[in-house]
């Protein structure tokens, strides 16, 4: 099982959210942006790091909340969320082809990855 942490990153009751590019796997899928643990590595790390390979994106990272399970198929991942905050609102789409801030109502329209979906029900058990 591949562990992989994701960024719910929270500003004024709306959560950021990022789509793919039509290339990745999962192409055009709206997630929660984050990325592999890798090896020595924790959990905080990875998403920090993630977060500035991908969008050079600056967070505080918080709480974790709880963890979901999903199989692809030919993978399986174990998906960790966090709780996070923006240190500012400078970004830059490196990887994705779209970004925003959504309301509950708004994430709830989005085309998710599978994993992400699962997030989306924590997130809304936490936040909303």
């Amino acid at each position: 099982m591949i562990r992989v942490t994701c960024a719910i990153i929270v500003l004024e009751s709306k959560v950021f959210a990022a789509r793919r590019n039509a290339m990745a796997r999962h192409g055009l899928k709206w997630e929660f942006p984050g990325g592999k643990v890798e090896s020595g590595e924790s959990d905080r790390e990875c998403l920090e790091r993630e977060l500035r390979e991908e969008l050079n994106f600056q967070v505080t990272v918080g709480e974790s909340l709880a963890a979901v399970q999903h199989c692809y198929g030919d993978f399986s991942i174990e998906l960790v969320p966090f709780l996070c905050t923006p240190v500012n609102l400078l970004y830059t789409l490196k990887e994705h082809i779209a970004s925003g801030w959504f309301t509950s109502n708004e994430l709830r329209l989005l085309d998710w990855a599978d994993a992400d979906r699962k997030i989306l029900e924590v997130v809304k058990e936490n936040l909303f």
